[in-house]
């Protein structure tokens, strides 16, 4: 019983390594947004309609969001995709943002699992919130 208990707890901690220092690749995360307002299992997607000349001042806002950095792209690109990582676990979230149009698309989501118990929304709707939106 207790090689199994330390088997679990060995698994356990390569499990959070793996999560905190596996590599995030731009060519699989930083891609177009396609679809509409939209909130799903394991993320989010929101269209500010008419709202594409804010890309600079959203990423002001996300880029002081904490544990947050710059994945890939510029606002000089159109599209900007950031990663997030939780406090405890370290678990990545990404959000896409680009001015698709006259719009800006926020497309959040996560790495890991299934669910993100909302995370990305509540994230994202407050950035909208911080944009004045």
């Amino acid at each position: 019983m207790i090689k199994v208990f330390f088997f679990l707890l060995g698994a356990l901690g390569l499990f959070a390594l793996y999560v905190r220092v596996a590599p995030s690749d731009p060519a699989r995360w930083h891609v177009e947004v396609h679809g509409e307002t939209a909130t799903f299992e394991g993320g989010t997607l929101r269209v500010l309609a008419g709202r594409a000349s804010s890309l600079a001042t959203l990423s002001e806002i996300i880029t002081a969001e904490p544990r947050t950095r710059l994945l890939a792209g510029s606002v000089e690109e159109g599209r900007i995709t950031f990663v997030t990582r939780s406090k405890l676990w370290g678990f990545p979230d990404y959000a896409t943002v680009e001015a698709r149009g006259d719009d800006l698309v926020i497309w959040s989501r996560l790495r890991f699992g299934k669910s993100d118990l909302g995370v990305n929304s509540a994230r994202v709707t407050r950035w909208i919130a911080a944009l004045g939106q």
